[in-house]
């Protein structure tokens, strides 16, 4: 049996967008395309093999700025997420250019909650590796506030377990809005916890 299980859910790719590497903020820019390498997205500011480590990772790395394996090279967000989250926003739609997203897809229930390990895979075989569930912070939040005032304050509770998740590039290649990815997830029972 392999580790990794194909299963029946797809994605269809609604919306791309890269956050120029000499951008001070997450704000995303449109694309019909994505060129994607180990490294991650070509000419992006999450590319690159390694990052330094954030406050995301202190407990393992509580030197800021440690050099550590790059597993946030694309952030992923389900369109059905996004809906929710501006609507507790007190919006009628808010753009991924917000939140700093490199793929928008719609299809996948409860996206962000998919098991880390997961791959998403298009026809054309790019494939990209779920780190884990991005968690929401102020950076979006300041986006949405910058254009939209008033709305970007209650960004950070409204996307609790919505903010999608962060991935990285297990096989290159091109990624186009319209595409359809399929989900493959670990071949693993939940994690039983034991008693401490």
């Amino acid at each position: 049996m392999p580790a990794l299980v194909p299963t029946d859910y797809y994605a269809t790719i609604t919306w791309l967008g890269t956050v120029p590497a000499d951008s001070d903020s997450i704000r995303s820019v449109a694309r019909e395309n994505l060129d994607l390498t180990f490294a991650g997205i070509s000419g992006e500011r999450h590319e690159g093999m390694t990052r330094p480590s954030c406050s995301r990772v202190l407990s393992q790395h509580p030197e800021r700025d440690t050099e550590i394996a790059n597993a946030r090279q694309v952030s992923v967000m389900a369109a059905e997420e996004i809906a929710q989250i501006a609507e507790t926003c007190g919006l009628d739609n808010l753009a991924p250019e917000f939140l700093g997203a490199s793929v928008v897809i719609e299809g996948i229930g409860d996206f962000s909650h998919v098991p880390p390990s997961s791959r998403l895979q298009s026809e054309n075989g790019t494939t990209l590796v779920v780190d884990m569930q991005n968690r929401p912070c102020l950076y979006p939040a300041r986006e949405i506030e910058a254009d939209l005032p008033g709305h970007g304050k209650p960004f950070k509770a409204a996307a609790k377990g919505l903010r999608g998740v962060t991935a990285w590039v297990e096989r290159p290649g091109g990624l186009s809005i319209g595409d359809r990815l399929r989900l493959h997830v670990p071949d693993q029972r939940s994690w039983n916890i034991p008693p401490v």
